[in-house]
């Protein structure tokens, strides 16, 4: 079973001014696009050819490099896209919202160590937002294209919504100012796709 790249929820031009289209196109049609393709090649003719992708990653060997980097590449990509929307932004409500406040004391201090978590994050990589069994919200970062999912990477919840911090993400729009990307990215966040998510996974 091949792994097929996702197509966009929106258009490449959707969440401007936040994302430029030229860098959705090319983040999209090239660099997920080859994380797929090259996904495809690491486990063709494996004993993990149809498993998940969830299963894939929780029982990584990390020695394997290739696996590891384009395994990741195309989890993490296919949540990021699903973490923004035209339409977002605003506040989460409902029962996520009541987790944020139980996890972090309130939205803002939530907000912050998100943001503080992709803005100090060396190098390339990715903030998350993660879900414990029972509800509880832990955030995290991780380098490269790991991700919580993975063996001994950190939060060691499921992730609910992720940031891309790689310079590819943001660079054509905003060069080196990693911190005006990612609070606009709380622009965009689509709160009710993570609302559903955060229930399916809590």
């Amino acid at each position: 079973m091949a792994f097929t790249l996702p197509p966009l929820p929106y258009s490449n031009d959707a969440l401007e001014p936040h994302i430029d289209s030229k860098t959705m196109g090319i983040h999209h049609g090239k660099h997920h696009s080859g994380y797929t393709t090259k996904l495809n090649a690491c486990i063709a003719g494996s004993n993990i050819e149809n498993q998940s992708i969830e299963e894939i990653l929780k029982n990584l060997d990390m020695s394997n490099s290739a696996l590891r980097n384009n395994g990741g590449g195309y989890f993490n990509h296919c949540l990021f896209w699903e973490s923004m929307s035209p339409n977002g932004g605003g506040l989460p409500s409902g029962k996520l919202l009541d987790a944020i406040n139980s996890s972090f004391d309130s939205y803002e201090s939530f907000k912050n160590s998100f943001s503080n978590a992709a803005a100090t994050r060396f190098g390339s990589g990715w903030a998350w937002l993660c879900v414990h069994a029972g509800g509880k919200l832990e955030v995290c970062s991780s380098a490269n294209q790991d991700n919580p999912l993975m063996p001994g990477v950190g939060c060691e919840g499921y992730p609910i919504m992720g940031i891309d911090v790689w310079e590819h993400a943001y660079y054509l729009n905003y060069q080196n100012r990693r911190p005006d990307y990612i609070n606009a990215f709380f622009s965009i966040i689509n709160w009710e796709n993570i609302s559903k998510l955060y229930e399916l996974k809590s």
